[in-house]
């Protein structure tokens, strides 16, 4: 389950897909199907969420990963790497960012 605290040291990957439009629910059903068939099951592997854009044309992974070194260790497993081809074969292009939580702000009840 995705959860934002910033006293917990995981890995954020934020990775914006652009598409053609006609290519934005295929990349997102692809992405769906990574994460529920193999992502999961990488060590390290906390969650994903994946959304599409109101613009018709964007897509965002919003992943955690326990550390930045389980993240990289899982971009060298060959049935991983098989999913990130077909979604970049889908793209116009591609930007994955890792990310450490610094700060967050919200409402404590």
């Amino acid at each position: 389950m995705t959860t934002i605290d910033s006293s917990k040291k995981i890995c954020t990957l934020i990775n914006v897909f652009t598409v053609e439009p006609e290519k934005q629910k295929e990349l997102f059903d692809s992405l769906v199907e990574a994460s529920e068939k193999v992502m999961c099951k990488m060590t390290g592997y906390i969650s994903a969420n994946i959304h599409m854009g109101d613009d018709g044309k964007t897509v965002t992974n919003y992943a955690q990963w326990a550390s930045l070194q389980d993240y990289q260790k899982v971009l060298t497993v060959p049935e991983v790497m098989v999913h990130l081809k077909t979604a970049a074969a889908l793209a116009i292009k591609f930007e994955p960012v890792t990310y450490n939580t610094i700060w967050t702000d919200g409402a404590n009840d």
